[in-house]
């Protein structure tokens, strides 16, 4: 049994209705980052004026399985050296001078739990962004160590928290949560269900995928991160393969494509074969080596007859782009997942 893509059903009301508990989680997406800001408040200004206390810290470690995010913003930007380090313990060289940073939305992770227990052992600045009564936080008590409640277990909501606590303390770039919920508001705006689909960047998105396999790239660090994140959300929705990486990964599933035959009979009873579909996440970025990449990608999609669509953001911090890519490509597999259905 196969699936066709009936773009009719995304402007279906009993279609979108049965979608319903999934598009308004993506519409509340800017609410949670408020709601865990507002939460974290207090604990963040503590926390923050007992950084100004101590000095600097040597370096930075995000621990924890979820420190790729971390790293992803960090990286760039960090005074000071950055590690992320996702297994359930520390590098051995971590101790006193050090911070160590966490992101537990859901503060039941054995492993992290594990490696905060350590950091506290070894006289570390702690801060952890978790649930204020899990596991995680129970492990974390000690003199330098300061919980950021969280209460989402919303992912992105809470490392916001922690990239604002990072900002005030002048080791992380701007990460107004604020703007990181404007900006995820105006996509949940712009890609609402009851926005037909002529005027839906999402649903117009969800229809350039239906027929195609999705190739889907970012060129800065942070863009690269959303794509992989909009790839996973895209094979989840479709049962489809969809592909992220960097550009000489990219390239040559672009060449491999065969070339667009304009004889094809459209009626014929044959499946057609999905041709790749070139997804672009476009933060703004001016890098050099970014829109050096970016020419050499669109010249190879335009030489095999590849389809190119770009997904692109004016929010106006790096943490508010990422933010603003990585929801509207989830709308996109969300649409594609409502279109689909089995013949």
């Amino acid at each position: 049994m196969g699936t066709w893509f009936d773009e009719s059903r995304l402007d279906d009301s009993s279609a979108l209705a049965a979608a319903d508990l999934r598009l308004r989680t993506l519409a509340e997406s800017g609410a949670r980052v408020r709601r865990e800001a507002g939460e974290a408040a207090t604990a963040l200004s503590e926390g923050v004026e007992r950084a100004q206390e101590m000095a600097r810290p040597r370096a930075v470690i995000a621990a924890g399985p979820d420190s790729r995010l971390l790293r992803a913003v960090l990286e760039p930007s960090c005074p000071v050296p950055f590690v992320a380090w996702p297994g359930p313990a520390l590098p051995g060289w971590a101790g006193s001078l050090d911070l160590v940073i966490v992101l537990a939305p859901d503060g039941s992770d054995t492993g992290t739990a594990s490696a905060v227990a350590e950091a506290v052992r070894r006289g570390c600045q702690v801060v952890v962004a978790c649930p204020p009564t899990s596991m995680v936080a129970e492990h974390a008590a000690g003199r330098y160590s300061t919980v950021l409640p969280v209460a989402t277990h919303d992912q992105l909501a809470t490392a916001v928290v922690m990239l604002d606590f990072l900002d005030r303390v002048h080791l992380g770039p701007e990460a107004d949560p604020d703007r990181v919920a404007e900006a995820l508001d105006e996509v949940a705006i712009s890609c609402s269900p009851h926005r037909d689909l002529a005027v839906n960047p999402a649903k117009m998105l969800a229809i350039a995928l239906a027929d195609a396999n999705p190739v889907v790239w970012g060129g800065s660090v942070l863009a690269a991160r959303a794509a992989r994140r909009v790839a996973e959300s895209i094979r989840r929705a479709s049962g489809r393969g969809a592909l992220s990486g960097d550009v000489e990964q990219v390239i040559p599933v672009l060449e491999a494509a065969r070339q667009r035959d304009v004889f094809d009979d459209p009626f014929s009873d044959t499946p057609a074969e999905l041709r790749p579909v070139l997804v672009v996440l476009e933060d703004g970025s001016e890098d050099a080596v970014v829109r050096e990449q970016r020419g050499r990608l669109l010249a190879a999609a335009s030489s095999r007859g590849v389809r190119v669509e770009t997904v692109s953001t004016e929010a106006s911090t790096d943490v508010a782009r990422y933010a603003s890519l990585l929801l509207s490509g989830t709308y996109a597999a969300e649409y594609l997942r409502v279109g689909l259905v089995e013949e």
